[in-house]
């Protein structure tokens, strides 16, 4: 009950929704880029929300499942293929023994996340299967996923029947941009250091538009802008930042921070990306285009509760629908 990485990807690693807790000595949350997307594939498999998934960048890794198990793949549209027949994201799709998942162009976003019904047999560090890249920890030898490796399923799945097809694609799906709106167009709280830019820059920020660079990574996002200038030169004592953090930086071109920030930080917050409007954040690539806009709290609060009402609904219903396709075979 295995599968095995035929070929190394760009950048593939075991992740789950954080390692949460540790901040204060130091230890960032890593996880998941883009929490939605890996919630969505995990509930497609009948999965808790928080199991750990596989982070996948293209050009994605060549994956061979040895056993027969059900996965689905949310986020970017890599154009999945197992045994060269195109499989779709945001469906649950029965995969049979000795077959193998394949990525073959970049057809939108930039992350896609594989779940597998049942999970992978991992061990946590720190309450977490994260993998955290530079402490060489947590995930699967605290490193990206490389050719050879092997990595056990929690669950057999030899109970599902589907002859001597290779895949079979179960027929529900997920919406995955569910309260998403204007993909250049992220929301914004105010930062503690906002009032520390001259009324230009303030202008600026809220008006021009940001590219991302290419000098970007699960770090952060660097952009590319018009300079942006604070009234005066103050130092900072060093504070925390999160996920979703927007710092100016000595040149004035601005960071955001992104999964695998560091837990403290010394530039001027000048934001914070919310929380309904990360996963999208973490979707985008080098060149594209971003627009900020301020946002209140009540605001922010009812996109991340209307996200996770849907994710509560379609678990319901995926669960339900799971449970009867497998019921309805086991009887076959």
């Amino acid at each position: 009950m295995s599968l095995k990485i035929v070929k190394a990807g760009m950048l593939d690693s075991i992740q789950d929704i954080g390692r949460f807790g540790y901040q204060q000595v130091g230890i960032n949350p890593t996880g998941v880029m883009d929490k939605y997307a890996a919630a969505i594939a995990n509930i497609l498999v009948g999965n808790n929300y928080k199991e750990p998934v596989i982070e996948i960048h293209f050009p994605g890794a060549t994956i061979f499942f040895a056993q027969p198990t059900i996965i689905a793949l949310s986020g970017a549209d890599f154009n999945a293929s197992i045994n060269e027949t195109q499989i779709p994201v945001n469906h649950p799709v029965i995969v049979n023994k000795n077959t193998t998942l394949q990525f073959h162009s970049l057809k939108n976003k930039s992350r896609c996340y594989l779940a597998i019904k049942g999970g992978m047999k991992l061990s946590k560090w720190l309450d977490s299967y994260s993998t955290n890249l530079k402490a060489e920890a947590g995930g699967f030898e605290g490193r990206r996923l490389l050719k050879d490796d092997v990595i056990e399923f929690n669950e057999e799945t030899n109970t599902i029947n589907i002859d001597e097809d290779d895949f079979k694609i179960l027929p529900w799906q997920a919406s995955e941009n569910f309260g998403m709106e204007d993909s250049e167009q992220l929301m914004v709280m105010p930062g503690a250091e906002w009032d520390w830019l001259d009324k230009n820059s303030q202008e600026k920020f809220l008006r021009n538009p940001f590219f991302i660079s290419h000098n970007s990574d699960r770090m952060g996002y660097r952009l590319a802008s018009e300079p942006l200038h604070v009234i005066s030169k103050t130092e900072l004592v060093s504070s925390a930042v999160s996920f979703g953090s927007i710092q100016l930086l000595p040149d004035g071109q601005l960071i955001i921070l992104m999964a695998d920030n560091q837990t403290t930080g010394g530039y001027p917050r000048l934001g914070n990306i919310i929380s309904a409007h990360l996963p999208m954040l973490a979707q985008m690539k080098a060149g594209d285009k971003i627009q900020f806009k301020f946002t209140d709290h009540q605001t922010a609060e009812d996109f991340i509760v209307k996200q996770q009402q849907h994710l509560t609904q379609l678990e319901i219903a995926c669960k339900l629908r799971l449970e009867n396709y497998i019921h309805e075979k086991g009887h076959d």
